[in-house]
């Protein structure tokens, strides 16, 4: 695996192995454990969006794996001045020994990963937003020891995180249904089952997730698009639905009232903040693998 931008380059086996790195590195985090995996790597942090989690998590990450991070905004580079984005590659593949890029334009990171000579790992487009699903797999696996089997039912805006759930769910044995309305589902299911109807999707669920209804870019839009989504909320009667055992899941940044009910969000069935956690060791051990023979 040279890049990481759909989450597709992986094989099960990868991903399989990069879990139980995750785990150790978690485990170990405070002993130290992977303290000099990069040391002596560079890795540019390219984020041309706003940035909670995967900023942190990947600028901490690379500290505490020994490496050093090089944080850089859109408006920094030669890009916002009309430099194309294969020279860019060219020129970071020189000083860099990977690139870590959030852009709003998925375009833009295939096109970094084809020129540039260094692994382009995907921080977050609009198509998709694998990292983040690293965390998820990470999550469910702590609390259910194994993926294979379980269900998970994604509620709401069929949108980026949707996808990347589809397609590495379906490589760890994740049973993913997600449930959106017309004009807001998936273009095509990826491996998942696509459904109009949140309870069937719901029903026999081990984890329900939803993620916010109205993303950057979208604010023109927000009035219908809550409106829209309304019947997706994930609440205390929708999480009736699933499993006694469920554990509910949201990406962050959450919009209580709005696309998850506060008792949901801050419940005793809630692993949000695990989830959020896991970004850090899940990417740590991605790191790991793009940049190490381990």
């Amino acid at each position: 695996m040279t890049n990481f931008i759909t989450g597709e380059e992986l094989g099960a086996f990868e991903l399989g192995k990069l879990l139980d790195r995750a785990a150790e590195l978690k485990a170990g985090r405070r002993d130290g454990v992977g303290r000099d995996s990069l040391a002596g790597r560079s890795i540019a942090l390219v984020f041309e969006k706003p940035s909670t989690r995967t900023r942190i998590s990947f600028d901490v990450g690379v500290a505490e794996l020994g490496g050093h991070g090089v944080m850089l905004r859109g408006d920094e580079l030669q890009l916002a001045r009309g430099e194309s984005t294969p020279d860019t590659a060219r020129v970071l593949s020189r000083y860099v020994d990977a690139i870590v890029v959030r852009s709003g334009s998925h375009e833009t990171v295939a096109a970094l990963a084809e020129a540039a000579e260094v692994p382009v790992v995907n921080g977050l487009t609009p198509l998709h937003h694998p990292c983040q699903v690293l965390a998820d797999l990470l999550t469910l696996r702590e609390r259910f020891g194994d993926l294979q089997g379980l269900r998970l039912a994604y509620v709401g805006d069929g949108n980026n995180v949707a996808r990347s759930l589809a397609i590495l769910g379906e490589l760890a044995g994740v049973e993913v249904v997600i449930a959106a309305p017309a004009g807001y589902q998936l273009e095509e299911s990826h491996g998942a089952k696509l459904t109009d109807d949140p309870r069937a999707a719901a029903a026999d669920a081990d984890a329900l997730y939803t993620d916010v209804w109205v993303s950057m870019g979208d604010e023109e839009e927000a009035q219908r698009r809550r409106s829209d989504l309304a019947p997706f909320q994930l609440d205390a009667d929708l999480l009736a639905a699933a499993k006694d055992r469920a554990i509910v899941l949201h990406c962050l940044p959450a919009h209580p009232g709005e696309e998850i009910s506060a008792d949901v969000l801050y419940g005793g069935q809630s692993a949000v903040w695990d989830q959020a956690e896991n970004r850090l060791h899940a990417q740590k051990a991605l790191l790991e693998m793009l940049l190490t023979d381990g």
